[in-house]
């Protein structure tokens, strides 16, 4: 069950990238992000005032916010500014890399959770997941040769390095998850979690976006940054639980998750129009055949 829950993740993921591409696009990134921090928590907020006051029916379902002190939520507010750290350098990458490359670098994130799993939680590999992670490292190398056909160095271009540092912080972030979803409920976590980074957000858009804002790229409305969170809070949501459960294998379902790199190719190549489909696309092939004896080792 956690395994199709993790597909279905990635499959929301992929259209929270599209939608973030689009409202990136001619855009300013700290106000975006403020917003999306801003939507998600109005989505989730409701849920912890309901649980607050005892409704029955919130209290026996899925949605209930358990009421925790300081000793659980220190540790949900670490989980924010980790999160919030991995989305401003991704933000930024997403703005100025094409969507077509974004996504098989970010596909190749899970190969830091499982170093890390491998290492924190002693989690093991079968020889099936062992030859899809190593088809993502791979496709990781191949993808670089395809980005300078776009005048794309990965040794010396600033948003590659931002997009790696992303990958970086969110696969910190993916082994957090894990320890946290074996300790605390998760619609706690995702509920405060996405509080907090509003806050968090909007002292970052009051103090380094907001006295700088005509001197930068201005800020425009655009109603697919709504979207953005509305994907990401449903990707989450199923995230969350396929990590609760007992049996679970966070190196399997980051990567998994990473699936979500078909959806935003598609979209990548046919509305923004991104160029060097072909030798991407060979890229994308490999993390597919990875996905596919990842899914086969994990049966």
């Amino acid at each position: 069950m956690w395994l199709l829950l993790a597909f279905t993740s990635a499959f929301l993921l992929g259209f929270y990238d599209v939608f973030k591409k689009k409202s990136l696009k001619e855009n300013a990134v700290l106000p975006v992000l403020f917003l999306n921090t801003l939507f998600s928590s109005l989505i989730f907020v409701p849920f912890i005032l309901l649980s607050a006051v005892g409704k029955d029916w919130i209290t026996h379902s899925i949605f209930y916010v358990p009421i925790e002190g300081w000793e659980v939520h220190k540790f949900v507010l670490l989980k924010s500014a980790i999160v919030l750290s991995s989305w401003i350098f991704g933000y930024f990458a997403m703005k100025h890399l094409p969507l077509t490359i974004v996504g098989p670098i970010n596909a190749t994130r899970p190969v830091m959770v499982l170093v890390g799993a491998l290492l924190v939680f002693g989690e093991r590999l079968n020889l099936y997941q062992w030859i899809g992670v190593l088809m993502a490292i791979v496709s990781f190398f191949l993808l670089s040769r395809s980005g300078k056909k776009e005048g794309i160095d990965f040794k010396h271009n600033r948003w590659v390095f931002f997009l790696v540092l992303a990958s970086v912080m969110g696969a910190i972030s993916g082994l957090y998850d894990k320890y946290l979803m074996k300790q605390f409920d998760p619609m706690l976590i995702q509920s405060w979690y996405n509080v907090y980074q509003l806050f968090i957000m909007g002292t970052v858009l009051l103090f380094l976006w907001w006295p700088k804002r005509k001197e930068t790229t201005p800020f425009r409305w655009d109603w697919s940054i709504v979207l953005i969170s509305v994907f990401l809070a449903a990707a989450d949501f199923v995230y969350f639980y396929a990590l609760s459960y007992e049996d679970s294998m966070i190196s399997i379902v980051s990567m998994v998750r990473r699936s979500s790199v078909i959806v935003s190719f598609i979209f990548g190549a046919i509305f923004f129009r991104e160029k060097n489909l072909k030798s991407k696309a060979i890229d994308l092939i490999l993390v597919l055949i990875g996905m596919i004896f990842l899914y086969l080792g994990s049966k």
